[in-house]
């Protein structure tokens, strides 16, 4: 029998007993920081003689890079959340790592991302990020799948035993994510069994990756409780054209006003003329991902060339057909990966939309948006 086997017969009850023994006024507080890939989390665990009233109560910790650094790194608490697992008063605390000179290290850029919200913080801007993912078995084939492969495809929303495998997985995780405190606002099942998403916000500024990092974290650790793998792959599944994303929505409070479509239309223009810029940043590995993702096949729109429209889902950008209606509103950008780090995504659209920023190929990029 596997290590993974033998973990996942332990008795769930025997956690039980021990998670309901008597405590004094310590609190556990568990650190959740992004590694080096900026992919994955990594998390640790210490004692605090009381329960902190806030992220300022919560210290500094040090530690390494787990791939054989053994450079020391420090981790800096930067928002605290309700701990699902251990529950009240135990917390939940999401991570910058900084080096020894107290700069950001391993490629990390949420104190970027907050640079760039400062600088723009009258615009209000607000985010919304539907994460989508896939579950699998720890053999490595799809959750629930038979051999003969997903009986039925191309259906989100689904309902059925044939049609959708883990919805017990997706439903606690909501809950968990409810308890912490994370922003989720929604969730639904996505187009293969097994397949699902959750969507987190609007937040304004930083925030809504904070608390989309610590959604992602969460699942993971749900999923260890149900002995599956959560997969943020852009194509988990390669045999398939269905692919998983991380759908941006973006607003200001211009475009959430009376005539805000004028601005949300000047903003996709911008987009268009920075079309491979955004790519680069929109997955961990300078748009290689989406390059097998973005084959404007399954509502995904091409790699290689902008495009924009309301009401339609094979586009870079989507302006809603309710936006459109009622002439103000947000956009969303398509374009993100699943795997996407959102801090990049929020600065590259600060950044484009509201900076100015300018690129070299600006006048190579062909604006096809047809609003």
């Amino acid at each position: 029998m596997s290590v993974l086997s033998e973990s996942l017969i332990l008795h769930k009850t025997v956690k039980k007993h021990y998670l309901s023994l008597a405590r004094g006024t310590e609190c556990q507080v568990t650190y959740v920081w992004i590694d080096k890939t900026k992919e994955h989390l990594q998390c640790k665990t210490r004692t605090l003689n009381k329960e902190p009233a806030g992220i300022r109560d919560i210290p500094e910790w040090d530690t390494f890079w787990t791939d054989g650094d053994p450079t020391e790194v420090i981790l800096i608490p930067v928002r605290m959340f309700r701990d699902p697992f251990t529950l009240d008063p135990n917390k939940l605390v999401l991570c910058e790592v900084l080096d020894s000179k107290r700069d950001p290290i391993g490629g990390h850029q949420r104190s970027h991302c907050v640079k760039v919200m400062e600088e723009v913080k009258q615009f209000e801007p607000w985010f919304g990020m539907e994460q989508e993912y896939m579950l699998f078995g720890l053999d490595g084939k799809p959750f629930g799948w038979s051999p003969q492969g997903c009986p039925l495809t191309g259906v989100s929303c689904a309902v059925g035993i044939t049609k959708v495998y883990g919805r017990d997985i997706c439903i606690c995780h909501y809950r968990a994510c409810l308890y912490a405190g994370v922003m989720i606002c929604g969730t639904n099942a996505e187009a293969l069994a097994s397949q699902w998403e959750f969507q987190v916000g609007p937040c304004e500024g930083t925030e809504s990756g904070d608390h989309l990092w610590m959604a992602r974290y969460i699942l993971h650790r749900v999923c260890e409780d149900f002995g599956v793998v959560a997969s943020l792959d852009a194509k988990p599944f390669r045999q398939s054209v269905y692919t998983s994303g991380c759908h941006t929505n973006f607003s200001t409070k211009e475009m959430r006003s009376e005539g805000g479509l004028l601005y949300i239309e000047e903003a996709i223009r911008r987009l268009s003329r920075r079309h491979s810029q955004h790519l680069r940043v929109y997955d961990p590995r300078g748009g290689a991902d989406n390059m097998s993702r973005l084959c404007s096949q399954s509502l995904t729109s091409s790699y290689d060339e902008f495009s924009a429209a309301a009401a339609r889902r094979n586009v870079s950008v989507r302006i809603p057909d309710h936006v459109s209606r009622r002439g103000c509103g947000y956009f969303e950008d398509r374009r993100p990966a699943a795997n996407c780090d959102p801090y990049s995504v929020m600065r590259a659209l600060i950044e484009t939309c509201l900076l100015g920023a300018t690129g070299e190929d600006d006048d190579e990029e062909k604006d096809t948006a047809t609003f």
